[in-house]
């Protein structure tokens, strides 16, 4: 799916129509802001119709705008991320995957699975357990970046077609991290949702590369990435026409070495407050070692993370990858409950 990038250079206005305005009337607002070459996209809310105005605003007459029926008022966006912020859209974001699951509709999302897919008798032992124990979506590596070149790599397009084969006998929509832009037409053809994984937040050319296949994303934040970098990096996505995104809080690094990262929820509860995209949490990463992921996990929902995402794994000691950060189906399920007594 081909798109036109839009020029955020100038900051966007959104046109504000009255609760009574027709569509007639937002219809001829759009005629009028694509009349002075400008674009116009509408976005329909439960209390609202409101219209983001894009382009070099010095067009247009907002006096004009405002005389139009139906017209209440224009606002500016004032955050250097446009259509990521709630200024721009107020009413939460809900993405969907292949019609099965939802993210920020209110009850969190849980992915687990391994780190990395090793084979697909093990997968799929591990997708049949955490469906069983709540899981709503399946997580593996197929491509896997480390930071040591000896390390485990992942099996590349056969790990795609493997997590494929699991998903169609459990009934379970996959994530799972592409790398390199060569890898796109794999990824659209086996993949329910793209991961962008934290060393490829500030890979423009492929998020938005990624944005354009339309398919739901997983946006990571990069490690030591600001929240103002992270929103920014989901502003190439939504650019691209692409607002099927899901932000992801992974922990961030600092001068603390007792734990692999830091899990910052002080941004994700900012999130909630200044965007209208949905955010997980992952508790995995953030901690490194399995023993306070679930602390970490209820800590996440708690402070409104719209799901998680979760390490699991029927043998961790012999995991591949990432074993020591790795749930058991036993400390899974310890964990399922936990969630389910927070959310009910």
């Amino acid at each position: 799916m081909q798109t036109t990038t839009i020029s955020l250079t100038f900051n966007p206005m959104i046109v504000v129509m009255k609760n009574t305005a027709t569509r007639d009337m937002v219809d001829r607002v759009l005629a009028v802001i694509e009349a002075h070459e400008l674009k116009g996209e509408p976005m329909f809310g439960t209390q609202r119709v409101a219209i983001g105005v894009l382009g070099d605003k010095d067009r247009l007459d907002e006096g004009h705008l405002l005389r139009l029926p139906g017209v209440k008022e224009i606002l500016r966006v004032s955050k250097p991320y446009k259509k990521v912020s709630r200024e721009y859209k107020p009413e939460n974001t809900v993405v969907t995957i292949n019609d099965s699951v939802q993210f920020g509709n209110g009850t969190p999302v849980i992915i687990a699975g391994p780190c990395s897919v090793e084979s697909e008798d093990r997968l799929l032992e591990i997708a049949e357990n955490v469906k069983k124990l709540g899981a709503h979506m399946l997580r593996g590596g197929a491509f896997k970046p480390r930071t040591s070149p000896y390390a485990f790599q992942g099996h590349g397009l056969e790990g795609l077609k493997i997590l494929k084969r699991v998903s169609e006998k459990t009934g379970l929509p996959i994530v799972t991290e592409i790398l390199s832009v060569h890898d796109l037409e794999a990824f659209d053809e086996y993949v329910d949702m793209i991961q962008i994984g934290s060393r490829n937040m500030h890979n423009f050319d492929l998020i938005t590369k990624v944005a354009r296949l339309g398919k739901p994303m997983l946006l990571k934040r990069g490690m030591s990435a600001t929240l103002e970098e992270f929103l920014l990096a989901a502003e190439y996505i939504l650019n691209e026409g692409n607002d099927q995104v899901v932000l992801c809080e992974r922990g961030i690094r600092t001068y603390e070495q007792s734990t692999r990262n830091i899990l910052d929820l002080n941004s994700l509860a900012l999130v909630k407050i200044i965007s209208h995209l949905p955010i997980i949490a992952d508790p995995s990463h953030a901690a490194g070692r399995y023993d306070i992921v679930p602390q970490l996990a209820v800590a996440s929902l708690a402070t409104g993370a719209d799901g998680l995402i979760v390490e699991v794994h029927n043998e961790p000691d012999k995991a591949l990858s990432d074993g020591k950060q790795s749930l058991t189906f036993e400390s899974f399920d310890k964990l399922m409950a936990r969630v389910s007594n927070l959310i009910q």
